[in-house]
């Protein structure tokens, strides 16, 4: 299996924008969920997280937008796990419109483990998450991403 479906959302016609396809805001947004269903999907759901004070926080996120996306399209998402460590996952989320084989956007995100208390602080999974994370990366390795990966954004000279 390349990636693990974990979110659907239909388009709303207020995240079309004056250009007829989706704003990229809403992708931004769309991303946000799909984070949030990875974490259910590695156990650090709502009781986990009032149960721990420990949550994720979204460090890096990069978009890349292949296809447009219209008011009439159903997007999934797809995640896969690229690198983790005791703190740290590296996630790739694939959008794509349902009935539809080319992936429209594809998105990395740096996601932190931290304890919110007094202060926030990074703190390790505990065995059960990390187990859940390693098989997510482990699931993913059977196809290569189609994102093109990280890298810096400039502007180059002549």
């Amino acid at each position: 299996m390349p990636a693990t479906p974990i979110y659907r959302t239909a388009i709303l016609p207020a995240w079309i924008d004056y250009n007829g396809h989706l704003r990229d805001a809403y992708y931004a947004l769309i991303l946000s969920y799909a984070s949030d269903a990875l974490m259910d999907l590695v156990g650090m759901d709502a009781a986990y997280r009032a149960a721990t004070g420990n949550t994720l926080y979204t460090v890096e996120m990069h978009i890349h937008y292949l296809h447009e996306i219209h008011h009439s399209d159903i997007v999934m998402v797809a995640a896969r796990v690229l690198g983790a460590d005791h703190k740290r996952i590296h996630t790739a989320f694939d959008l794509s419109c349902e009935g539809q084989a080319a992936v429209a956007a594809t998105a990395e995100f740096m996601l932190l483990h931290v304890h919110q208390g007094d202060t926030v602080s990074t703190t390790p999974f505990g065995p059960p998450i990390a187990a859940a994370i390693g098989a997510l990366a482990a699931a993913g390795t059977d196809a290569p991403w189609p994102g093109p990966g990280s890298r810096r954004m400039q502007l180059r000279g002549r």
